[in-house]
């Protein structure tokens, strides 16, 4: 998980709208999970676009098949309209940024962050994020599910503009490049982010 942090925080209310965009190739029970975590979670309306193709555009060839996830957002973002706020894609193709220092710089070793696989995007705050379950599997689908869950909350949280959380129980604590980090995290935001998002 990675954020591109700028600051403020966006408000949501029960007559905020979130498209969720299917890309071809992931199955519909996610879809549905994602539609069930947004609603109860964030108690937002949901409209769905299903079996969209991904932004061929996006598609890079560095260091193995994968779809550029800023260019995702971005292409995503056409889809904002004024009944529509937010845009969170879902797919199971392998997504990836260029992982950068606090300085703006690639981190080292360039090679390894230059392409850097994610497991999902989010501009903080911003309108638009990608989730990728490429990088999440698990033969246990309970735990499949439940990171799936996490992320979908973690990159619409950035969104809404709460950054990382220090509380490694909190939904939204940096992944810190491993799995173990989400499975450890609860399905929950802790006080101080909830505090943020009133």
């Amino acid at each position: 998980m990675l954020l591109l942090f700028s600051g403020c925080t966006n408000k949501i209310d029960s007559n905020t709208v979130v498209l969720l965009k299917q890309y071809k190739g992931l199955p519909k029970a996610e879809l549905d999970t994602a539609k069930l975590c947004l609603e109860k979670f964030y108690e937002v309306k949901v409209h769905i676009n299903e079996n969209q193709e991904l932004y061929k555009e996006a598609f890079v060839l560095i260091k193995s098949p994968r779809y550029r996830a800023d260019s995702i957002i971005k292409f995503q973002k056409m889809d904002l309209k004024d009944s529509i706020q937010y845009v969170l894609g879902l797919t199971n193709k392998d997504i990836s940024t260029t992982k950068r220092d606090k300085d703006g710089n690639i981190k080292k070793p360039v090679y390894k962050y230059e392409d850097w696989g994610i497991m999902g995007l989010a501009y903080c705050p911003g309108n638009s994020c990608i989730i990728s379950t490429f990088r999440i599997q698990s033969p246990n689908k309970r735990i499949y599910f439940n990171r799936f869950k996490k992320i979908i909350v973690h990159e619409f949280g950035h969104n809404l503009g709460l950054p990382h959380c220090n509380d490694k129980k909190c939904v939204m604590t940096d992944a810190v490049e491993s799995i173990k980090t989400i499975d450890n995290a609860d399905l929950a935001l802790c006080e101080k982010c909830k505090r943020e998002l009133r």
